[in-house]
C-alpha cells in the first residue's frame, strides 16, 4: 500500500519507495548530527509534520536521539519516551514471532493457514494450492489489500469494529483472482490474518503473544497495544497532513498488521537486537526473518515482511508504517551495522529521512509547492445529482460522492467525508488538501468515471454505483 500523504490516500501504507535507487558507487559516511538536526528543523518549518523523533544506532557509538516540533499534548515532551502509533512496523514484530515459532519447531513456513483456523472456515485455494504462512509473510498470498466486507461505523477508526466473524466470512466467500505466490501485493489483510493464525497456533491472544515472545525478552516495556498508565502519560497526539487532530486506531482482529504503539527508546532495543543477531534470545530468529525469502527483481527481495532493497550499492532492510495520525520508519544496513528509527505524529511520510540517513546519496524530498489558488463558482444544486455515486480508483479503494443540501462531499475508503467545491459543473476541488476531481461524461451525457488529480498524478476511477 502506498504511504498516505493526504486524506484521500490508502491507509496503513507501505510500498517500495521511489527514492530507493540502484547504483554501485563509492561508500558514503552518514550525515552529521548537525545535518540531521537541520533536516528535522526543515520538516517542522515547512509544516510537513507536527513533531518528529529520529533515533540512530551505529556499531561502536552510543545511540543518538534527535527531536523537533511538539507532541501535540500539553505537558508531554517530545523525546525518546514519547509514544507513537507505529502502524505497519507492527508487521515485522508479527514476523519476528513467526520466525521464532519456526525456530522452535512450533510451526513451519509451508504450513497451510487452514491448519490453524476453525474447520468451518473455507480458506480460498487456487489450482490446488493452499495459502501458507510463508505466502502471508511475503505478501504473495493473492489476498487483497483489505477485506471487501470492511465497512467501518467510524471512518476515523476504520478497523475498530471489524470482527473475527467478518474475517471468517470474508475468507469463506472470497475467490482468488491469481495464483498464490505468483505476485507481490501489499496486504494489511494478509498480515492481520498471519497474526491471528499465530495466536491460534500458540493458544494465546496476539497482544500476549507479542509481549511474551518479543517485547519482554528485549525489555521493551513501553511498547504494546493497550496503553499502560506510563505509555498513556507519554502518548503523542496524531495529526493529518493539514494539522487536524486524529483519533488513535484500534485493530482488534487484524492486530498483527498495525496495532502496536512504541517509543524511540524501545524501538532502539528492537533495532539493536536486529543489528546484533549473534546474541540474545531472538538473534537467530531475527536474522532468519530479515533474510530474503522471495525475489522482487534486480537485487531486491522480501524476507518475512522485511523489505530488502539495494540503494546506491547499499542493501537496506526496512519497513514503514502509518495510521490516521502517524507515520513511521525503521531501516538498517546490516553490512555497516547502522540503523535508524523515524517516528512522526503526522501523516506526511518520513521515509526519505530514514533512507537518507542510511545512505546520504538518497535525496530528501523537496517541500511541496504552493497550491494553485482556486475560486469557487456557484452552480445549480440540481446539477450535482448526476455526480453522486461510487467510483473505484483501485481494488478496495473507492471514492463515494454524496450530496447534502447544495453541497457535494467525497469520502474515500476508510477515511472521513470531505466537502468539495465547484470550479465548474464538472471540476471540483478540495480546500483541506491540494486535490481536484474531474467528472467525465460518456457520449450519452452520463458521468461514468472521474479523474482524481493529486500529487502530480491523474488517477481515473470508473463508476460502479
Amino acid at each position: 500500500m502506498t504511504n498516505a500523504n493526504s486524506i484521500w490516500s490508502l491507509v496503513l501504507a507501505s510500498t517500495f519507495s521511489a527514492c530507493v535507487c540502484t547504483a554501485a558507487v563509492a561508500q558514503t559516511t552518514p550525515p552529521s548530527d548537525s545535518a540531521i538536526r537541520a533536516i528535522l528543523t526543515d520538516r517542522i518549518a515547512t509544516r510537513r509534520t507536527t513533531g518528529i523523533v529520529v533515533a540512530t544506532l551505529e556499531l561502536g557509538r552510543p545511540p543518538r536521539i534527535y527531536t523537533a516540533g511538539i507532541s501535540g499534548v500539553a505537558g508531554v515532551s517530545l523525546d525518546g519516551n514519547t509514544v507513537f502509533e507505529i502502524g505497519s512496523i507492527t508487521k515485522v514484530f508479527t514476523n519476528t514471532i513467526l520466525a521464532d515459532m519456526v525456530k522452535r519447531g512450533e510451526v513451519r513456513l509451508d504450513d497451510p493457514i487452514a491448519k490453524y483456523l476453525p474447520q468451518s472456515v473455507r480458506v480460498p485455494q487456487r489450482n490446488g494450492r493452499q495459502i501458507t504462512l510463508l505466502d502471508l509473510a511475503t505478501q504473495s498470498s493473492g489476498l487483497p489489500r483489505l477485506p471487501t466486507n470492511l465497512a467501518p461505523a467510524d471512518v476515523t477508526n476504520p478497523y475498530a469494529d471489524y470482527s473475527v466473524k467478518q474475517l471468517y466470512d470474508f475468507l469463506s466467500s472470497y475467490t482468488l483472482t491469481r495464483d498464490i505466490g505468483s505476485q507481490y501485493e501489499y496486504s494489511n489483510l494478509g498480515m492481520g490474518i498471519l497474526g491471528h493464525v499465530l495466536s491460534l497456533a500458540a493458544r494465546r491472544s496476539y497482544a500476549d503473544l507479542v509481549k511474551t515472545r518479543v517485547l519482554d525478552p528485549l525489555g521493551m516495556h513501553d511498547t504494546g497495544i493497550a496503553l499502560t498508565p506510563t505509555m498513556k502519560s507519554h502518548m503523542a497526539q496524531g495529526f493529518d497532513a493539514n494539522g487536524a487532530p486524529q483519533h488513535l486506531w484500534d485493530l482488534p482482529t487484524l492486530a498483527g498488521a498495525g496495532a502496536l504503539r512504541s517509543t524511540a527508546n524501545d524501538m532502539l532495543k528492537f533495532l539493536a537486537a536486529n543489528l546484533d543477531s549473534t546474541h540474545g534470545p531472538l538473534g537467530p530468529a531475527m536474522a532468519f526473518a530479515r533474510a530474503p525469502k522471495r525475489p522482487l527483481g534486480s537485487n531486491n527481495s522480501i524476507g518475512l515482511a522485511w523489505n530488502n532493497f539495494e540503494s546506491f550499492g547499499r542493501m537496506i532492510t526496512w519497513h514503514n508504517g502509518g495510521t490516521g495520525g502517524f507515520r513511521t520508519y525503521i531501516g538498517l544496513d546490516d553490512a555497516h551495522h547502522r540503523g535508524v528509527i523515524v517516528l512522526t505524529n503526522s501523516t506526511n511520510s518520513p521515509d526519505d529521512i530514514g533512507f537518507h540517513i542510511l545512505e546520504p546519496q538518497v535525496p530528501l524530498e523537496k517541500p511541496p509547492s504552493v497550491p494553485k489558488a482556486r475560486t469557487e463558482v456557484p452552480i445549480d444544486p440540481s446539477k450535482l445529482d448526476a455526480l453522486v455515486g461510487v467510483y473505484e480508483l483501485a481494488p478496495n479503494f473507492q471514492l463515494t460522492i454524496t450530496k447534502e443540501g447544495s453541497s457535494l462531499f467525497g469520502q474515500a475508503t476508510g477515511q472521513g467525508k470531505v466537502q468539495m467545491y465547484a470550479e465548474s459543473e464538472t471540476q471540483f476541488f478540495l480546500k483541506v488538501v491540494d486535490a481536484q476531481v474531474t467528472f467525465v461524461e460518456n457520449p450519452t451525457g452520463k458521468v461514468d468515471h472521474i479523474i482524481l488529480h493529486q500529487g502530480g498524478n491523474d488517477s481515473p476511477g470508473r463508476r460502479v454505483k
